[in-house]
């Protein structure tokens, strides 16, 4: 697979475009926090995930952007969030997809989208906003923050999705803090309600906290999703 990427800016946010060059293969889009694409494309090569476009966007307003709606700090001299997400996602849909999808042959099969920590929160919540997406990957997804699950439980996706992919480090909730404390028993009950309506999706333990290997977790969600 031809290693080429091409990277453009879009209203602030870095958006890099890595090329599976051929058409019939999908194309997956995971907003970073740090601007890990390259070395989550290249792990996927590793790995033996079948050929794929992967489509990063950085230089994100971490709280901001991927928050759907104003929330207090979770964490001690955290910052609050501001609910940001409907405004990113309407970027996204509108401005990167269509500049990313110039790049890439097609048709796609499908489109995917993708995230770790709130990154992943974000993925599942997209879905209750635009049909573009089909299958998601939730990697140490932030299902912590409050009112999330009983927003899934009361909505319904624009679109039902094919997959969807969860997992946690089973220390995640092995904490102090009330709010991250609910973090597994909200992911289990998430995945067990999108089971109980016939979607396919599976939810893995991965050892540690949620520091712990982000890229090669990330790798092991995209690779469950391009396996489907």
């Amino acid at each position: 697979m031809d290693d080429s990427v091409r990277t453009v800016s879009i209203d602030g946010k870095a958006v890099s475009v890595f090329l599976g060059n051929k058409p019939g293969i999908p194309a997956i889009y995971l907003n970073t926090y740090s601007d890990e694409g390259q070395k989550i494309y290249e792990a996927a090569q590793a790995v033996g995930c079948p050929p794929f476009n992967l489509v990063t966007v950085s230089d994100l307003a971490w709280s901001h952007d991927m928050a759907p709606w104003d929330s207090p700090a979770a964490f001690k001299n955290g910052e609050s969030f501001t609910g940001g997400a409907n405004d990113y996602l309407r970027l996204l849909v509108k401005e990167i997809i269509p500049r990313a999808e110039r790049e890439l042959a097609r048709p796609l099969t499908w489109r995917g989208i993708a995230g770790y920590s709130l990154a992943g929160l974000f993925a599942l919540y997209a879905i209750y906003r635009t049909d573009v997406f089909s299958r998601v990957g939730c990697m140490s997804g932030s299902l912590w923050f409050p009112g999330f699950k009983e927003y899934i439980f009361s909505h319904e996706p624009k679109r039902r999705p094919d997959c969807i992919y969860f997992s946690l480090g089973d220390k995640e909730a092995k904490t102090r803090n009330p709010i991250l404390k609910t973090v597994q028993e909200n992911t289990e009950e998430i995945q067990s309600f999108y089971q109980g309506k016939g979607i396919d999706t599976v939810f893995q333990l991965n050892p540690g906290n949620h520091f712990v290997r982000g890229i090669e977790r990330t790798v092991v969600g995209i690779q469950w999703l391009l396996s489907r």
